[in-house]
C-alpha cells in the first residue's frame, strides 16, 4: 500500500509541473498534499482524477491549504477549523462538519482557520491518516552588532507556539486513534530538519530557521518507539538524507544540497510494517513538480 506526502507549492503550478502524471504513474492509495494554495471555487478538479479528496483551503489567500486523497471514500474527515470540503470522483466540493477551534490546545488556536491540518479514518483499513504544514519560522538571530528583526522574531515566536501545541495536539490525534482501534500515521511539510543526516550543509545552517537546535529538539520530544515513528529514518538509519526540498535558487537540486523536511511519523505498530520508503527525486531540475519532491512510504497492510 503506497501512501505518499507532497508539498506541492501551489496545486495550479503543480498540475502544469507535471503532478497529474506523477499522481498516475505512482498509482498511490493515499496521498498528502500541502500548500495547495487555491480557493474551493477555482480548484482544477481534474488533477485529482479518481481520488476521494478531503481539503482544507483556510482562510489566507495563496497561502497553506492541506489535502487528503484516497482512493475510497472515508469514514470520517477531522479538521481544525470550519472551511474544510470533500468530494466524490467528478463530483463538487461540500462542506464538512468541520471541528471548530474549542477542540485545539489553546497555542494552537490562532492556527485553526489557516489550512494548516486535516485528518481521515479510511474506510477500508482501521488507519487514521493526517496531513500537517508547519510554519516555516525565522532565526531570532542577529547578524554581530546588529538588532534582531522583530518581524523574523515574531515568525519565530509565532512558529514556537505552533510547535508548542501540536506536539500536545498530536498526542491527543495518536490515543484518539488508537481508542478507535486505528493505527495513526501524520505526514508532511513539518520545516525541520531533525538531525545532521537531514540536511547536506548542516554546519552552516545551524542558526538557520528550520535547523535551530529548538527546533531540533522539539522534534526529537515527539518521536520514540512507543509514540510516533520516523518511518523513512527507521527504513534508512544511516543515509544522508533522502533529502526532500531543494531551494529553487543557484544550483541547489543539481547539487543535492538539500534538506529533509517532509516526514511519515506512523506509530509503531504501522512504522513496523513499512517495507521500502524515500523521496521521489526527479531526474533534473527541469522536470520538478515543486521544490519539494514527493515522500512514499510502501506498507504492507
Amino acid at each position: 500500500m503506497l501512501i505518499a506526502t507532497h508539498n506541492v507549492n501551489g496545486i495550479r503550478a503543480a498540475e502544469r509541473r507535471g503532478f497529474t502524471g506523477w499522481r498516475a504513474a505512482r498509482g498511490c492509495a493515499v496521498i498528502g498534499l500541502q500548500e495547495v494554495r487555491c480557493p474551493i471555487d477555482r480548484l482544477p478538479l481534474d488533477v485529482f482524477g479518481d481520488y476521494h479528496v478531503a481539503y482544507d483551503p483556510g482562510v489566507l489567500a495563496g497561502r497553506n491549504g492541506v489535502a487528503l486523497l484516497t482512493r475510497e471514500p472515508v469514514a470520517a474527515i477531522r479538521s481544525w477549523g470550519s472551511q474544510a470540503v470533500s468530494w466524490a470522483p467528478q463530483a463538487t466540493p461540500t462542506p464538512v462538519a468541520g471541528d471548530d477551534t474549542t477542540g485545539l490546545t489553546r497555542k494552537l488556536r490562532q492556527f485553526g482557520a489557516e489550512g494548516r491540518y486535516i485528518e481521515v479514518d479510511l474506510t477500508d483499513l482501521p488507519l487514521t491518516v493526517a496531513s500537517v504544514y508547519i510554519p516555516k519560522g525565522d532565526t531570532p538571530y542577529a547578524p554581530r552588532g546588529a538588532e534582531p528583526d522583530p518581524a523574523a522574531v515574531a515568525r519565530y515566536n509565532r512558529k514556537m507556539a505552533f510547535l508548542s501545541g501540536f506536539a500536545r495536539q498530536l498526542g491527543r490525534a495518536r490515543r484518539a486513534a488508537l481508542a478507535r482501534g486505528r493505527d495513526y500515521l501524520v505526514m508532511g511539510d513539518f520545516n525541520i530538519a531533525h538531525t545532521n543526516r537531514d540536511l547536506r550543509n548542516w554546519r552552516s545552517n545551524q542558526t538557520a530557521a528550520g535547523f535551530l537546535p529548538v527546533e531540533r529538539d522539539w522534534f526529537t520530544s515527539i518521536v520514540s518507539p512507543r509514540t510516533l515513528v520516523d518511518v523513512v529514518r527507521h527504513l534508512h538509519p544511516d543515509a544522508e538524507g533522502p533529502y526532500s526540498w531543494w531551494s529553487w535558487r543557484e544550483q541547489a537540486f543539481d547539487r543535492d544540497t538539500g534538506w529533509r523536511i517532509d516526514y511519515h511519523l506512523a506509530t509503531p505498530r504501522l512504522a513496523g510494517r513499512a517495507r521500502t520508503g524515500g523521496t521521489d527525486r526527479e531526474s533534473n531540475r527541469e522536470s520538478r513538480i515543486s521544490d519539494h519532491a514527493p515522500v512514499v512510504v510502501d506498507y504492507e497492510i
